[in-house]
């Protein structure tokens, strides 16, 4: 198996861009503001909670972006709501060739979204369809991995779709590369950059159930427009905790990268018996994919569990998980490659070090061969 992982931010860099984003926090708030917990309601002025107002006039200056804002629905709510103020009715949706994500998958189901399907790694034949389909009105671009032989670079592929057309709307699923690589979807030039940037701040340290639509001013207004009863509007205290999760996830993700990479040469090296091959691979987070030596994946994690590690996710790097996790591989990845998760797992360090994955790792290992003696 050959993987195409993202490029990690180095810990100089993620060093750089907290005090980038205390520095943006500072510019639009006073140092009372910042030391309180956030207000309620619609206020007249701001049409919401006016931290979450400040909240995201600061998200947008994080990112250079025109304008962002804050959605119900984690994750999977900012692409809902981003696809529903780009794709028109009648629109079409122009998609990577590989299995989509489950709840985006969702989604256009119930948009009765029109489809078109090209290999993103194939630039000549994404290039092929877009001057045949000339009724594609939207992209969607995930940052992340799909299936494991991905190897397309986002930006690379928003370039040549705006180099084709630049009437489609771009935009692009971030989650788990946000604060994880040098630039999101929608940074970089006209050239290079998407028109919205979608993600979670569940991922990035922050509260539950929150998304984060970040761009162009005229998509995040319409969506705003359409979150205007009280149910709708985030909170001036959850604002506040996603803002606060970001000064803390940038360096948090950076030795995490430094920890995955360790633990990938020590596998890799021979370390732990029972292990054939380990890689990096961006599914969804970046994890290491260790396949045994024998079809053993289902019992290792079962038996890891019992020696401390995470057995799944709750938000997938959320702020309740600091133990290494050991879980299936992701379904996008079973769904690519069948039959890979009888003899290979991912682990995410989380905020654990290198000796203690390793360790449990060889503990449980050893426990499961000796059973099967």
């Amino acid at each position: 198996m050959k993987t195409y992982p993202l490029e990690s931010m180095s810990l100089e860099d993620a060093k750089r861009l907290q005090f980038h984003i205390v520095d943006c926090a500072c510019r639009h708030f006073s140092g009372k503001e910042l030391l309180s917990a956030g207000d309620f309601g619609i206020d007249p002025s701001s049409h919401g909670p006016r931290q979450t107002r400040r909240v995201e006039k600061a998200i947008a200056a994080i990112f250079g972006a025109e304008d962002a804002v804050l959605v119900r629905g984690a994750g999977t709510g900012a692409i809902r709501y981003a696809l529903g103020s780009m794709l028109p009715d009648t629109g079409v949706l122009l998609l990577h060739d590989a299995p989509v994500y489950p709840t985006t998958q969702d989604t256009l189901a119930t948009m009765k979204a029109e489809t078109v399907t090209v290999d993103f790694n194939d630039k000549d034949a994404l290039m092929s369809v877009l001057r045949a389909r000339t009724n594609i009105t939207t992209a969607l671009v995930q940052v992340t991995r799909q299936k494991p032989d991905d190897s397309y670079d986002a930006h690379d592929v928003i370039s040549c779709i705006k180099a084709a057309d630049k009437r489609i709307a771009i935009l692009t699923d971030d989650n788990y590369a946000v604060f994880k690589i040098p630039l999101i979807g929608c940074q970089g030039s006209c050239q290079e950059g998407a028109d919205v940037s979608c993600f979670s701040s569940f991922k990035l340290l922050g509260p539950e159930g929150v998304g984060i639509v970040v761009g162009r001013q005229e998509y995040v207004r319409l969506i705003r427009s359409r979150c205007y009863s009280g149910g709708s509007q985030v909170q001036g205290p959850e604002a506040m905790e996603v803002l606060r999760g970001f000064v803390y996830a940038p360096v948090s993700f950076a030795i995490q990268a430094e920890v995955t990479d360790e633990i990938l040469r020590r596998l890799n090296a021979g370390e732990v018996h029972g292990v054939r091959k380990a890689f990096i691979a961006n599914a969804q987070s970046r994890v290491i994919l260790v396949e045994f030596e024998e079809n053993i994946a289902d019992k290792l994690l079962e038996t890891a569990e019992k020696y401390g590690v995470a057995p799944y996710p709750v938000g997938s790097e959320s702020k309740y998980e600091f133990a290494p996790m050991f879980y299936r591989v992701s379904g996008t990845f079973r769904e690519a490659c069948v039959g890979m998760e009888k003899n290979t797992i991912r682990i995410n360090p989380m905020r654990s070090g290198a000796d203690t994955v390793l360790r449990i790792l060889t503990e449980s290992l050893s426990t499961v061969l000796k059973d099967k003696e």
